[in-house]
């Protein structure tokens, strides 16, 4: 069974919204384009390291009508690694509508997403998803994914479509490696999806050793 992995950029706010560029999200979201100011070399390795291994493409309606008009072009240019990989694994289309499906080795998921993304994970070993922010939150409503590469930006934004809505269920995650920061303060994290809920406890017991002196 293969790997469902999410790649997400947000703030620390947990905004996720349109960080490529002003165009990305045409819903009046008024800082479209907040990456790339805190694009660096350490931040670009680590993502060019997180596609090593990615045999296909998930990706919601807008973020592939996106690629679609760009990657098919880049190959030979500065982006020629990730456009040659983009341009020759398969790519799953997830959308209630009609999408432009001409983007060698696209296909539409069926209606039943869950059905579709655990057919992906047996046909695949590394599925990387990429944005698609509206997909994310379903596949995490849903447990569907195996693990998150998270880079958290050193920006409050306040307004915004967040990496976890209101309908997300709770969860646990583990921490798979170290964060790094790079040189702009972009934090890298990698999770794995863990099983169970959330437990709680009381920070004032006495083994905490913070209820103080009784």
């Amino acid at each position: 069974m293969g790997l469902i992995q999410i790649e997400l950029f947000a703030t620390v706010d947990l905004v996720a919204q349109a960080p490529g560029g002003p165009d990305e999200d045409p819903l009046g979201f008024p800082f479209g384009g907040w990456q790339a100011p805190l694009l660096d070399e350490v931040t670009g390795a680590q993502i060019l390291a997180a596609y090593e291994g990615t045999d296909a493409l998930l990706l919601g309606r807008r973020t592939y009508d996106i690629f679609a008009a760009y990657w098919p072009h880049q190959e030979g240019g500065e982006d020629n690694e990730i456009a040659t990989l983009f341009n020759r694994v398969p790519k799953y289309v997830a959308s209630r509508g009609r999408p432009d499906l001409s983007w060698a080795g696209s296909s539409q998921l069926g209606p039943d997403l869950a059905d579709a993304v655990r057919e992906i994970r047996d046909r695949h070993e590394h599925v990387k998803v990429v944005g698609s922010l509206n997909l994310v939150q379903t596949l995490v409503r849903e447990k569907l994914f195996d693990r998150l590469d998270l880079w958290l930006h050193p920006l409050v934004l306040g307004v915004g479509k967040r990496v976890f809505d209101t309908g997300s269920l709770p969860g646990n995650l583990t921490l798979l490696e170290p964060p790094v920061a790079g040189p702009k303060g972009v934090v890298y994290l990698r999770y794995g999806r863990a099983d169970g809920t959330p437990v709680t406890g009381d920070m004032s017991a006495p083994d905490r050793g913070l209820a103080g002196d009784r």
